[in-house]
Parts: C-alpha cells; structure tokens; sequence
C-alpha cells in the first residue's frame, strides 16, 4: 500500500501477510506540490461520472434524504471561492467555519482550501468566549456559520476587528437580522452571483491547510497548523482502521462503500478521520445534523447502507444498552446493517463493548489513537492483524511509534513511557503527518519534541508482541465522553464568576464516561460572609451556586464542559511557586472512586 495524490488502488495489490509486511512495503509518496480540495473533489469532479458520483448524503430521520454529487460540490466551491476572493481573502488568510454535519460544511471545507487559504473549525456547541479567543487569535478574517451559530457570533463580532464579513447558511428572515457588517451576506445569495468557474491554486504540499484549536492544560487553548500533506499522512490509518476502505479487494466491495460517523466535522475525528478522507477516495459521507441517540444511529446506518463508522466507546455502550440484540436475533440483523469496519476512539474499548461489536453488529472494532498534531498513527487493523480488547494497537504503516523516557529513549516492554512519533519512518523518510507547530507559540511547539521524537503526552506501555497498553496523561488533559477536556479554558472561565475566587479541574472517574468534568471550587470571601456560621444557609449558597456556576460555564463555552460536579473547599492544594496541584485532587477522586467500589 502507498499513500499517494489521486492513487486509489495500493502499489501492490497483493495483501501483505501480516503486521511486518504492512510497515516493509509501505512507502510515502509526498509530491512538492498538493492540495486537500483537488483529491477530495476536484479531481472527482473532472471525471465523467462526476454527476452521478454521490459525494454528500444528508440523511433526514422520517423525511427525504437528498443527495450530493461530486459534480455540485466542486460547482459550489467554486462559487464560494470566488466569493471568498472578492472579500480579500487571501493564500494563508483564516476562514473560519462554524457549521455543522451538512453539504454547505463541505463546500466551505474545499473552498476555502483550493483558494489556499487556511479552513479553521469551530464547534457548534462553542459559546461566545470560546469563539471570540479562537476568532481573536486567528485573526480570521472571514466567518461561515448558519442559524444555530450565528447569535453566539454576532454577539462577539465587535470585537474582533480582523473579521471583515459573515456569511450566514439557510438563515431565516429574523436570523438575517444578526448579519450587520457592511460585507456580512446570505451564503445563497453570495453564491448565486458567483461563476462556477475557478482555478486551483497550486499549493505546496508543506503550506497550512486547517487550523485547529486544541485544548491545554493551562492557559488558552492553542492552535495546532495542519499542512495540505497531513491528509496523506492520515491515510494508511484509515484505511486501515477501515479495513482497507476504498480498495479492500473484495468485488465491487470498494465501490459500495458508505461512510457515516457522528462525530463532529469541526474536530480533528470528524474532520480528518470521517470527511476529508472519505471524500479523498471519491466515495459518500452520510451528513446528519442532530443528537445522538442509539434508534437514529441504527436506522441511519440501515437506511444508508453504511459500509464503515467510526464511533466513539460512548455511543458504542449507549447502542449496547439499547439494543442489546436477543438469542435469536442479532442486532445487525435486526436492522438489516451492512457494516464493514467500525473504528473507535477517545477512550478504551473495554471487553464488554468489543464483544457487543463482534457478536451483534457483526464486526471487531478497531481502536484507534492519535492527536490533532498528528493524527491517526497507531491503531489496530483486524483484517491484518488481531487486536486486543483494550489496547491501543500498534503503529500504522508509515509511522515509526515508540514509548520513550523523559530523555527520549525508547522504554523496555512494559515500562511506562511517553507515546511518540519519530519525524522519519523505519525506511528513513520524513513522515506527512506532523503538524506545522502551534500558531505564534514556538516555545510549545518546541517543548512537544524531544529530538526528532514528537511526544503526546500520553503514557503506555509496550507488549511483548508490541501492542500499546494506555496508562493515562502524563499532563492534566482528560477525556470525558470521548470529549478531549483542558481544565485551563474552563477554570479561566469559572474564575470569570464573581462569586469564585480561584478554582481547579480535574476528572472524576465514571464508569459510563469514562470521566465526569469536576470543579473545586474556592468561594470569594463576600459571598460567604453572610452565612458563615449558619450551615443550612451555606448549604443553600452550594446548592445555588453550583446552578449558576454550571450555566455560565455552559454559557461561554461548549455544553460538554461545564462541570457536572462542584465541590466547594478552602482553598487549593499549591506548589512553592503559586501553582494549583491537580494532580493532588485527580489522586484524591481516583481513591474515593475505588473506595465506592470496594
């Protein structure tokens, strides 16, 4: 297999015997000039099947579905493009999109790229603060968002000064209302005037694709600067987290292929692991804008045909709970599923829910682990090789993965180390998957590397047959409900809150979520003063703050970060240096945890 532009079949069309033979015979094939939107549409779009040729599906439970061709997609980019340029949008400008699973998303997406300027996703559930520092410290220029994000950005448009237009999707006559810049339009309408005309630019494969905010520890959250290359650097994990999707050998297989995934097209597992890649290999994405729950994942997956998923462990136990399949009759059967390949990620899959895969949905699932900085590198590909319930897997093809020291030595089997990527393969050559750096912080940048090892972060072991065994995060990020949570962003923000004086974050063991976001929370001493000795009205004081604390939070940034627990305390355990210990507190709730479970 090689991951190549517009390659959709592998060098060697001979399957490789096994794990070894997958890394040996892989080879990158990285040409000086690539760009996303022309082998994600483009390239489909020139073809002459591009008007029958299914690109977006956009399913709609109990209604219509309507479908996309390659051939639409690629007109309405072009369009947008031009848009985009008669606003002053320039190669390496910020466009920012704040849009969720739809065909205008996908528009945006290719526009925005094959103008060669930079596509910044923004969540949907961001809340006004959360959007402002992304906008501000981009300085985007330009913002697409429809109905449902338009208010939260209207109300922070003055001040970012840098965005110079909004364009608004399917808005209604009174969501129009919010659009009060001089250059602010309805995308239709922009669009419209537009010619379908335009011309490539001809990127470097080294130039900035997407910008996309990750969480930190401490502080603001920081941009991670994906070149137009990390698309082929993601592809040997697809396709193998995929079972071979797009060329798996089987007949008519690959021409059948359907992909469907709820995970949010604004985060690095929607973007980079579900839409960019499917569309690569020219094949339908299934867009459904609406909450998740167990029926509608089904049916969707039934009524779509859906050949290849990825699903978070989350809504993996919620579909297990529901539909836990009878003696009789499976669930695949139940709902008819064509199902190919599920992959997993965000938290472990445990025992329980692998074997909910295998015996009701029909397929092994394939854990999968990577960052935004470099995604997709290690995972497990059950066509090739076994997993193991629980493990992370191993490297894919074409990343050279190791567990290494605090010196950046590769650690013994099964001793704990730091998960990290080497900048060259086992043949030596640079591996495309690597982010560019953090945007205007070169000293993080610096500190994720140890050499040429790029660190995640997070700690594992090795097996004797090389599979990764998770042990946590060797910094304070966690992950609740397959959410990647920085305690930095919502203690800034709870902080914000007149009545807190300081406050700390921290996971709570759950067994459902894996973790519940937790807040310690230190009152301000003129909130507390007049109830100070009465312990009901103290009481009274928790019981109401912990209600406010929790909307403001849910009010400034996303819903999945708002602490589900406040524990309100004295103070907070400090380093000499004035630095709040939540490791201290993180040790404290994983021993009550296991002192409930005794």
């Amino acid at each position: 297999m090689a991951a190549s532009q517009g390659r959709d079949t592998p060098r060697n069309a001979q399957r490789p015997a096994g794990y070894a033979a997958l890394h040996s015979q892989f080879r990158w094939e990285v040409p000086q000039h690539f760009n996303m939107a022309q082998v994600c549409s483009r390239r489909w779009a020139e073809l002459q099947d591009a008007t029958k040729r299914v690109a977006i599906r956009a399913y709609s439970s109990g209604a219509s579905d309507t479908f996309y061709t390659y051939s639409q997609l690629q007109e309405q980019a072009n369009r947008l493009s031009n848009a985009l340029a008669k606003l002053g949008v320039q190669r390496g400008d910020r466009v920012g999109i704040v849009l969720p699973q739809r065909f205008e998303t996908a528009v945006a997406y290719m526009a925005v790229l094959q103008l060669g300027a930079v596509a910044m996703p923004l969540s949907m559930l961001f809340g006004p603060e959360a959007l402002e520092f992304r906008l501000q410290d981009s300085e985007a220029v330009v913002a697409i968002c429809d109905a449902g994000s338009l208010p939260a950005l209207a109300s922070v448009r003055q001040t970012c000064p840098q965005l110079r237009a909004v364009l608004g999707v399917g808005l209604q006559d009174a969501d129009a209302a919010l659009l009060t810049g001089p250059q602010d339009a309805r995308f239709e309408t922009v669009l419209h005037a537009q010619s379908a005309v335009f011309a490539l630019v001809n990127t470097l494969a080294e130039e900035p694709a997407v910008l996309i905010y990750t969480s930190g520890t401490t502080g603001n959250p920081k941009g991670a600067l994906i070149p137009h290359r990390a698309l082929i650097g993601n592809l040997s994990g697809f396709v193998a987290s995929q079972n071979w999707f797009g060329f798996d050998g089987k007949k008519n297989r690959s021409s059948k292929a359907v992909f469907w995934s709820p995970a949010d097209w604004a985060w690095t597992g929607g973007l980079m692991d579900a839409l960019l890649p499917t569309l690569y290999f020219g094949r339908p994405i299934v867009a459904y804008h609406g909450r998740f729950s167990p029926q509608t994942a089904l049916e969707l997956m039934r009524d779509c045909g859906v050949t290849h998923t990825f699903l978070f462990p989350t809504a993996l136990k919620a579909m297990m709970k529901a539909y836990p399949g009878t003696k009789s009759q499976s669930v695949r059967q139940q709902f008819k599923l064509q199902l190919d390949a599920i992959m997993s990620a965000g938290e472990a899959v445990g025992d329980a829910v692998f074997g909910y895969c295998e015996q009701q949905l029909g397929v092994r699932p394939n854990e999968m682990f990577g960052q935004t900085e470099m995604n997709y590198i290690v995972g497990n590909c059950n066509l090739h090789y076994p997993s193991k319930p629980g493990s992370m897997g191993m490297g894919y093809p074409g990343h050279r993965v190791a567990v290494i020291d605090e010196a950046g030595n590769e650690c013994p089997v099964g001793v704990p180390g730091d998960v990290a990527l080497h900048r060259f393969d086992v043949h030596g050559q640079p591996d495309p998957i690597f982010f560019l750096g953090y945007w205007k912080n070169q000293k993080a940048t610096d500190a994720k590397f140890t050499g040429d090892w790029c660190r995640t972060g997070d700690l594992a072991v090795r097996d004797a047959d090389g599979y990764l065994w998770y042990q946590g995060r060797s910094d304070d990020v966690f992950k609740a409900a397959g959410y990647r949570i920085g305690p930095g962003e919502i203690e800034n923000c709870l902080v914000k809150h007149p009545a807190v004086i300081n406050a700390a974050v921290v996971p709570k063991p759950d067994p459902e979520r894996g973790a519940l976001v937790k807040a310690y929370v230190v009152i301000a001493p003129d909130f507390i003063a007049a109830c100070a000795d009465d312990t009901g009205a103290r009481a009274r004081l928790h019981a109401q703050l912990t209600l406010d604390l929790q909307a403001h939070v849910k009010g400034q940034l996303a819903p999945y970060e708002y602490p589900k627990e406040i524990e309100f305390v004295d103070s907070l355990p400090m380093t000499t240096t004035g630095k709040v210990q939540r490791r201290v507190l993180r040790l404290q709730e994983e021993a009550r945890a296991r002192g409930l479970a005794a």
